[in-house]
């Protein structure tokens, strides 16, 4: 098999339609998003992620990206060489490793969630940052949550922003996403959990007995909080002190420190049990 051509000009229909990949509605329409940095590529792999397209610039590439690579070649990619140029116009970060990679998008089906019967779901409601959406992803993944629930509209996924501030775990959570909030919430219910609402003014502090058995715990949107048609859905509410003068939190911090006080409360029971 020949070797690929190298590319060197930005207006190349395959860098094109790489670049768009930046814009959520490419990334639907084409069915794939973008992934750089070496250890992203690396996490994308162990999680089992299959390449597409692998763009490569030789005169950048790293050591530990040299080893990447060849795992996504193993994986069966596509490489095309490119110049340090169209490199630079492809990758968002100064440094970019020499190496980026589509995958095709995803997202998990509610039949696939297996729940053991003191687990965690996060759903989320009508977030809009990027960031506060890639941390919320990390974190679950690090307590161990069953899956992530996006309530549309939602920042995507796919983001950027929200892939590299997941920093692998968009690979690792099941995520989920749904636009008819009275039959998704039906359905967790259907499932057995509870639905605890965090709200910086109401509900018990730090969710004390409110942990036990499975739990969704819904966060709400960073400047509206809960949205009308979740509310009624909500079976208990929890907040976190807050003695300063703050207002209230940041919704990736309070969700982290929620996130970790089920994780306490589920090892404190497992360890009674």
């Amino acid at each position: 098999m020949p070797a690929p051509i190298l590319i060197t000009s930005r207006q190349n229909p395959r860098i094109v339609a790489a670049r768009q990949l930046a814009e959520r509605k490419h990334r639907q329409q084409q069915g794939r998003f973008l992934v750089e940095g070496v250890k992203l590529l690396d996490l994308a792999l162990r999680a089992g992620a299959r390449p597409r397209v692998v763009f490569v610039c030789y005169q950048k590439l790293t050591p530990e990206a040299a080893g990447v690579l060849e795992h996504l070649q193993t994986a069966g990619a596509e490489l095309l060489p490119v110049s340090p140029a169209v490199m630079e116009a492809l990758a968002e970060r100064e440094a970019a490793e020499g190496l980026l990679a589509t995958f095709d998008l995803f997202e998990a089906s509610p039949d696939e969630l297996r729940f053991s019967g003191n687990d965690l779901v996060l759903l989320l409601d009508r977030l809009q940052d990027p960031g506060n959406l890639g941390t919320l992803i990390r974190t679950a993944d690090a307590v161990g949550a069953a899956a992530v629930v996006l309530l549309e509209p939602c920042a995507d996924p796919f983001d950027p922003k929200v892939v590299r501030g997941s920093m692998g775990s968009i690979f690792h959570v099941p995520l989920l996403r749904a636009s008819d909030v009275a039959a998704a919430l039906a359905a967790l219910h259907g499932r057995g959990l509870r639905i605890a609402g965090a709200d910086a003014h109401r509900g018990v502090d730090w969710g004390d007995g409110l942990w036990s058995g499975p739990v969704a715990l819904v966060l709400g949107n960073e400047a509206r909080g809960l949205s009308p048609d979740v509310i009624p859905h909500v079976d208990a509410w929890v907040r976190l002190p807050i003695p300063g003068q703050a207002e209230s939190l940041n919704v990736a911090v309070a969700g982290g420190v929620l996130m970790y006080t089920w994780l306490r409360e589920k090892k404190c029971v497992t360890r009674n049990t």
